[in-house]
């Protein structure tokens, strides 16, 4: 049964399980659209699950590739199968450092190696970056062969990538990275990730702002204010919370710390973490939009389906089973709760 909210509506469609080709046209070309292409949970077909993120964002005729996730050969099995071709990308986004957000990588640089990577600008960070010389204290009393560069070092230290042919344009503050489409930077203070940067990706629709979160170390509520700033009337949030351990108390802090924003839906994914998805379809009901692995967005008026939403959207067993043993394992296996910030 058809419904319609907030004068809009999100056309849900699950790309990988073979879409009829009706139902895509029933939604104009230009309607911006989020595709999963890697998560730990979902009923993808023949997509495979894993640890990490990515996604797909199109809009305006842009096509803007949102992390990578943790395994290259899965990424890259994940985009074949979903039909989406790394060539035609404009620009990537890598939200941050970890893993299992940018292994990918590789698989998108040797299909399109000249793309443009988005990333957070760190003092000798993954990404590389530059500083200058005077970031250390020097002592012209040491002999030249005890001081660096004999002493003599360079203006600017120009530091290595990971990925040393790639084209990375690294962020220290946020930026518009296209005609309205940003690039958001915040900072973790959380123990554990205390002075990460992470980019965050908020798109501009005639419906509100499209938020996109890789894993939210900073918090999610820093980052939903961080794009209010832009847009009070955030649209539709998507991606990792980071709250995959974390106790009640602290999920119910975060829910309460995002009450003031006006967010029409909420589509938590990857390291979310199952307690969290349970509260956020309780607090959220209508308004929560399940984003599995394989799942495509499509913010449009059009009247569409009105599921997979609310508490429709919970996980299978196998779905549970599997994300417990992902979420046990890795950056994300936290030895204390994720407070909200």
């Amino acid at each position: 049964m058809a419904m319609r909210v907030s004068n809009v509506l999100l056309l849900l469609v699950l790309s990988a399980l073979g879409l009829a080709p009706g139902a895509r046209a029933a939604s104009p070309a230009s309607a911006p659209k989020i595709t999963v292409l890697y998560d730990a949970f979902g009923d993808p077909g023949p997509l495979r699950k894993d640890w990490g993120f990515a996604a797909l964002i199109e809009v305006d005729g842009k096509r803007i590739l949102f992390d990578t996730g943790n395994d290259a050969e899965v990424f890259a099995h994940n985009v074949k199968t979903a039909g989406v071709d790394l060539s035609r990308l404009d620009s990537v986004v890598l939200s941050h450092r970890h893993s299992d957000h940018t292994a990918g990588l590789a698989a998108v640089l040797a299909t399109n190696p000249d793309v443009v990577i988005h990333a957070p600008q760190e003092g000798f960070g993954l990404f590389g970056s530059s500083l200058p010389s005077s970031f250390y204290r020097k002592d012209a009393a040491l002999p030249a062969r005890q001081r660096y560069f004999d002493g003599n070092p360079p203006q600017t230290l120009v530091l290595g990538s990971a990925w040393p042919d790639a084209h990375f344009n690294p962020l220290a503050k946020t930026t518009e990275i296209a005609p309205g489409v940003w690039a958001i930077i915040t900072t973790s203070d959380v123990p554990g990730t205390r002075e990460l940067r992470e980019l965050s990706l908020a798109v501009r629709t005639p419906q509100g702002l499209l938020l996109v979160v890789g894993c939210s170390h900073p918090g999610l509520p820093l980052i939903v204010a961080e794009a209010a700033k832009l847009d009070p009337h955030l649209h539709l949030v998507i991606g990792g919370f980071h709250y995959v351990n974390a106790d009640d108390a602290a999920i119910a802090n975060v829910i309460q710390a995002l009450q003031p924003f006006k967010i029409d839906f909420i589509a938590p994914g990857h390291c979310t973490g199952e307690a969290t998805f349970a509260a956020l379809q309780a607090a959220y009901g209508q308004r929560y939009l399940y984003a599995g692995l394989g799942v495509t967005l499509i913010l449009d008026k059009a009247e569409g389906p009105d599921r997979p939403r609310g508490k429709a959207a919970a996980f299978s067993p196998g779905e549970r089973d599997a994300y417990r043993a992902l979420a046990r394992t890795g950056e994300h296996a936290h030895a204390e709760p994720i407070a909200a910030r």
